[in-house]
């Protein structure tokens, strides 16, 4: 990771969300690479966002979330899918943004693998839920640092997207007013 991702990480998850598009990852997990370039993001913020897991303050399940910026944090929705976010802001502040979604880029014979033989590329990552399958990304990656090196690693973009896309958040009921769902508008085949 560059300084200058990782000193917009420290930014704090609003200004972190944009500037995440275009940022590759990368997992190194079971001996297959995988890598796609990140499309689609949503920011949860530290204050004033009822649907930040972080609102009620630190758990078991969202400490990582409080952890400082260039962490995972890795939780289970729905008790089936994982959901991929990298941390932001300060230690202590509980912000994250989600990647939502990737445009494959290599490793699609794993992430197929992983998410079944009929799954077209379009399918591989699109949605937070599908894209933690693709990339082989477990619970217990959940903490773990995003820098080189590790089973998730971001590797920085060379261009920053043409245009950015910016909306509400979707897939929540509190705070979904929220412009805080950024999408690559070049890549929109790949959002979710």
């Amino acid at each position: 990771m560059s300084a200058e991702l990782l000193d917009a990480l420290k930014s704090g998850a609003q200004a972190a969300a944009p500037r995440l598009l275009g940022v590759e990852v990368v997992t190194r997990i079971g001996g297959a690479l995988a890598r796609g370039r990140i499309v689609e993001t949503e920011a949860y913020l530290a204050e004033g966002d009822a649907a930040s897991h972080s609102a009620r303050g630190p758990t078991r399940r969202n400490a990582s979330m409080f952890e400082a910026a260039g962490a995972g944090y890795v939780y289970l929705i729905y008790g089936m899918h994982l959901c991929f976010n990298v941390v932001t802001g300060a230690a202590g502040e509980g912000e994250a943004v989600l990647i939502r979604a990737l445009e494959p880029l290599e490793g699609l014979e794993a992430m197929r693998s992983r998410r079944g033989d009929r799954v077209g590329d379009r399918d591989l990552c699109r949605g937070p839920g599908r894209l933690a399958q693709a990339l082989g990304i477990e619970r217990e990656d959940d903490g773990g640092a995003l820098l080189a090196g590790g089973r998730i690693q971001l590797i920085d973009r060379s261009a920053a997207p043409s245009a950015v896309e910016v909306g509400p958040r979707i897939g929540i009921t509190k705070s979904a007013e929220l412009p805080l769902r950024f999408r690559d508008a070049a890549a929109l085949a790949w959002c979710s």
